[in-house]
This record gives C-alpha cells, sequence and structure tokens, in this order.
C-alpha cells in the first residue's frame, strides 16, 4: 500500500506535515532533515522542489527557494540526495514543486525516479486537472504516486466532490486564496470555509494548510481536518537555527502558544 494511503488508514487525526525546501538553508542537508523530522514524530513530509517563480508561494518561501536555487539544488541533485532514504525513514514523502522542472526533468521520468528513490506522492500548485486527469493521472498511476490536488474557498462543491472522486490519498485543503506564510488566526470566514468542507462528508481525509504557526491556527485546522501541514514557520525557524532538530523543537514551542 501506498505510504500516504497507509498513515492515513491508521491515523485519522492530529496529523502533522512539514515542507521545507531542499537546498535550504544548506545544499547537502535534505535526508538529514528528513530524518530529524521523523526522529522529532512529524507524520509526512513535503519536500520543496525550487522554482524561480512559485506563485503560490509567500515572501518566507520565495525567499528559501531563491537560496537553494543558488546553492545550486536542481530536481536531479535532489533525487540523487534521496538516494537510500529509505533505509532509515519510514513515513510519506511527498515532493512539492511547480510543472516547469519537472516538465523539463520529463514527467514520466520524473514518476519514475520518485519510485526509485521512495517518494510516495507529488504536489504540483499549477498543475490544471483537466491536464492532471488526461494526461499525468494515467502516468502517476503506472508508478503508484498518487498527485495531491489543492482545493481554496473559492472551489466550488461540484468540482470539490469532483476532485476528491478523481484523485487518491488526501485533498490539501488551503486555507485561503493567498499565497503561504503564517497567520495569527483563522477568522469566522474561514472557520465557515472549514466547517463547510467538514460537513461534505468526502472520501478521502483533508489536511488544511497555509498559515499554521501557532496554537490557534494547529487547532482550528485539527478539528477541521486529519491535520495540519506547516511551511512557512518551520522554513523560517530553519533559516534562523541553521539546525533542523533545533527549527522543530521551537516550531512545537510555537504551536503551544
Amino acid at each position: 500500500m501506498n505510504r500516504i494511503n497507509q498513515l492515513f488508514a491508521t491515523k485519522s487525526e492530529k496529523i502533522l506535515s512539514i515542507y521545507f525546501c531542499a537546498g535550504h538553508p544548506t545544499l547537502e542537508g535534505t535526508a538529514n532533515t528528513i530524518k530529524v523530522l521523523e526522529q522529532k514524530g512529524v507524520d509526512m513530509i513535503e519536500v520543496g522542489i525550487p522554482f524561480s517563480d512559485p506563485m503560490a508561494d509567500g515572501p518566507v518561501i520565495q525567499d528559501a527557494a531563491t537560496k537553494a536555487l543558488r546553492n545550486g539544488m536542481s530536481l536531479k541533485k535532489l533525487f540523487s540526495q534521496l538516494e537510500g532514504i529509505r533505509k532509515d525513514v519510514k513515513m510519506p514523502l511527498i515532493l512539492m514543486g511547480y510543472l516547469n522542472p519537472i516538465m523539463q526533468f520529463g514527467f514520466e521520468s520524473f514518476c519514475q525516479r520518485c519510485t526509485e528513490v521512495g517518494i510516495d506522492g507529488v504536489i504540483i500548485p499549477d498543475l490544471p486537472f483537466k491536464d492532471y486527469l488526461e494526461e499525468y493521472k494515467p502516468v502517476a498511476d503506472k508508478y503508484d504516486i498518487r498527485i495531491i490536488m489543492l482545493i481554496t474557498p473559492e472551489t466550488s462543491d461540484e468540482r470539490i466532490h469532483f476532485i476528491d472522486e478523481h484523485t487518491d490519498g488526501f485533498i490539501y485543503m488551503v486555507s485561503s486564496a493567498a499565497t503561504t506564510g503564517a497567520q495569527k488566526e483563522f477568522g469566522d470566514t474561514k472557520q465557515a470555509y472549514f466547517s463547510r468542507i467538514k460537513s461534505m462528508n468526502l472520501n478521502h481525509p483533508c489536511m488544511i494548510g497555509f498559515g499554521i504557526s501557532n496554537k490557534q491556527t494547529l487547532e482550528t485546522a485539527q478539528a477541521n481536518a486529519a491535520g495540519a501541514i506547516i511551511g512557512s514557520k518551520f522554513v523560517k525557524l530553519y533559516e534562523e537555527t541553521q539546525d533542523a532538530g533545533k527549527a522543530m523543537d521551537a516550531l512545537l514551542e510555537a504551536l503551544k502558544q
């Protein structure tokens, strides 16, 4: 069974997924970061593929991607860093990146390499759903790679049901239509959006991401979905500490406040 499906089959709430950008803060830190995060109790990891025009990302992740590219990170380099990761790491691993570098690599070659190094799923924010269904899903299915789709407060109920019907793994529930970045609280509008999705009784679990950085935002996400995805807050702490373990400890502390 795909490790993403396995996780959600064995744990239905308070799942914690952490995003970091490959090649940031140091070029060679990818494998160590993954191992440390698993040791710290993280359930799932999203490894960001740095790109020069990350349209869905806020300033913190944009800055991390720019520094990672300057450090010399590439998709080819990332796959080489992930070789052998499955000797030490059991949890689901997801690559998150934009279509351009993946297409340059070749989508089938990309899926094949994902399988070889032990990647379970991918998130491609700028992949149109129609293209996903017609061109990408058959290839990803061949390699048992889950393509995770995003929904936002603007996504209609009809479209959410359609996405739920034609994807696997989980649905990435973006907390707002804005870019990524830490927020102090989720207001009434976002709470209503979370409640709306929760009441739809979808086939697949949802994970809430974008803006989770403290106790209020974490607890709201956990109350309305299977768990939370945290990116910007961790990336910022990682940059400050230059140490994955210290950054995770600081994040866990921040999530209590």
